[in-house]
């Protein structure tokens, strides 16, 4: 038995209750699942991280690929519960980039890249991968592409440490303590 047929079955049963917090996911044409809620851009991150903070927001960039099982997962299992995909659609700006696209993105130094390009750029390897950034893009240009981050996930992650990584960059978690400490501080 799989783990996808393990949760079909807790749920025929009842011991898994999973509400949609949204619409189900759309499949783009691009082969990508994608939220109702997430951010329509220009596809430029300055502007993108600044509309975010006028709004009140945290910006992140979910990095996917077409196929990718566990990027199907995130959309199917975490956003499909509604206190994550709530707390996330008010707390944050979600662009979703695929990581081999050639949508053109403009990077906080100014620089032009194909999505494929930029994902090498900021050495992004697996899908998904959630990179997440300051409040302000002021003087990102100036950092090294990694170091522009507060903090990235790179991989699936199960629902409760999925919301928790989220509520740890709300909270600004990342100015005081390791993701690890920041959950082993949670109540159980």
């Amino acid at each position: 038995m799989n783990r996808r047929d393990l949760l079909a079955g807790m749920a025929s049963i009842g011991a898994l209750t999973v509400t949609r917090g949204d619409a189900e996911p759309i499949l783009t044409d691009d082969g990508l699942y994608k939220e109702s809620w997430f951010l329509e851009s220009f596809l430029d991150l300055p502007d993108d991280l600044e509309d975010a903070h006028k709004e009140g927001k945290r910006f992140a960039i979910m990095w996917e690929l077409k196929g990718c099982p566990y990027c199907k997962e995130t959309h199917f299992v975490n956003f499909a519960q509604a206190r994550i995909s709530d707390y996330i659609r008010f707390n944050f700006e979600v662009l979703q980039l695929n990581i081999i696209g050639s949508r053109k993105v403009t990077d906080f130094d100014g620089a032009e890249l194909g999505e494929k390009e930029l994902a090498a750029k900021y050495n992004i390897r697996f899908t998904p991968t959630f990179q997440f950034f300051p409040e302000r893009a002021e003087g990102l240009k100036d950092l090294a592409p990694t170091k522009r981050e507060v903090a990235r996930a790179p991989g699936y992650m199960r629902p409760d440490d999925f919301l928790a990584l989220f509520r740890y960059i709300r909270e600004k978690g990342y100015e005081t303590k390791s993701f690890r400490d920041f959950l082993k501080a949670l109540p159980s």
